[in-house]
């Protein structure tokens, strides 16, 4: 598993959206993005942290961040759970893990004492110019809007 660390170059990456739409990450050159990575749609954690960043939203864009969030799931899944929520920024259907690979989140976790391998919850805040500014690891789905904001 790669690990970015800030310098880095960010992979590109190209998906579709919750809305069917193809997202690439150079489209935002110029940019400041927030590329977070979840493990799966309309479970608890992964919910607080998307209404963190929906009800940080105008905050995150006053301060030039463009969100994204990207998980396994499917585009169908994505749809519903951004309708559920309000979600108000695109969620990227990664279901080939092209980009968790990428960015080095698909890797061995442990639940309940089970191990296997899926996303690990990261964040990563991609500069203007594409490089990575800041990787967040430990990060509070509650207030993942604020951690963004507290380190600008």
């Amino acid at each position: 598993m790669t690990h970015l660390k800030p310098g880095d170059l960010a992979p590109q990456f190209e998906a579709q959206d919750q809305h069917g739409t193809t997202v690439s990450l150079a489209q935002f050159a110029g940019k400041k993005v927030v590329l977070y990575f979840y493990p799966k749609d309309d479970t608890p954690g992964c919910t607080a942290e998307a209404c963190s960043f929906r009800d940080g939203q105008s905050d995150l864009q006053n301060a030039g961040y463009v969100v994204l969030g990207v998980s396994p799931d499917s585009v169908k899944s994505h749809a519903k759970f951004a309708d559920k929520f309000s979600l108000n920024f695109s969620l990227l259907a990664d279901t080939e893990k092209t980009i968790c690979q990428a960015y080095g989140v698909w890797g061995p976790k442990k639940f309940m004492g089970r191990s296997y391998d899926g996303v690990n919850r990261e964040t990563f805040v991609i500069s203007e110019g594409g490089h990575v500014e800041r990787v967040i690891d430990k990060v509070d789905t509650k207030e993942a809007s604020k951690q963004i904001l507290a380190g600008a």
